[in-house]
């Protein structure tokens, strides 16, 4: 079972096969997101333009990294996930453009994506900006490696129909209110979305 350090939205340790997927048990939750994590709304939202780079942080299985390879003119789509697992899995569900270098893989983090700095067009985490360590950490590296006018999109579980999962996972208000507040320190036009099972904030760099 993966364990994340101590989370700046839920205030201590996260310990779940879906935070920091190892092993077996990472196996399974990297299929079960796959069948649960429906990313089309969120991909008409990103706003992807002919040769954008773009960025995806904690890619898990490698669903929406598919999407944006099939569904977009994005010219290079990069990735960085905590956990070598999710590397795997993700590599393997997008071989073709692995393959031919479209789509490139590394394990990282948010605060840490080894990206060059104004680098890519668009920055996208789903899912996982409520389990990162360190906040500040995490938007400041984001900030770097947009370029300007570049967008960074944080979605997170919640929305107008949340089921039963993310209704259990959301933020609580003064949190959510807390990563808006953060997002308006780094960056500018900041909004937030609510999608069926998601709010989501966007930022311009």
């Amino acid at each position: 079972m993966g364990q994340v350090g101590s989370s700046w939205a839920f205030n201590g340790p996260i310990s779940s096969p879906f935070a920091l997927p190892t092993g077996l048990a990472g196996r399974l939750a990297g299929r079960i997101m796959l069948w649960t994590n429906h990313q089309r709304d969120l991909l008409k939202l990103l706003d992807v333009r002919p040769g954008d780079h773009v960025l995806e942080v904690g890619f898990g299985p490698g669903g929406l990294l598919r999407l944006l390879a099939a569904r977009t003119r994005a010219e290079a789509i990069y990735g960085v996930d905590p956990s070598s697992v999710m590397l795997d899995a993700a590599t393997r569900a997008n071989q073709p453009a692995v393959r031919d270098g479209r789509i490139r893989l590394a394990v990282g983090t948010a605060e840490r994506t080894g990206r060059p700095d104004a680098s890519v067009d668009r920055v996208v985490a789903v899912n996982n900006v409520g389990l990162w360590p360190d906040l500040d950490a995490g938007l400041g590296e984001l900030h770097r490696v947009t370029r300007p006018g570049g967008t960074v999109t944080l979605a997170w579980h919640g929305g107008r129909k949340p089921g039963l999962i993310a209704r259990r996972l959301r933020m609580p208000e003064d949190k959510l209110a807390e990563l808006e507040a953060r997002l308006r320190a780094h960056f500018t036009g900041v909004t937030h979305t609510a999608l069926a099972d998601e709010d989501v904030f966007q930022a311009t760099r």
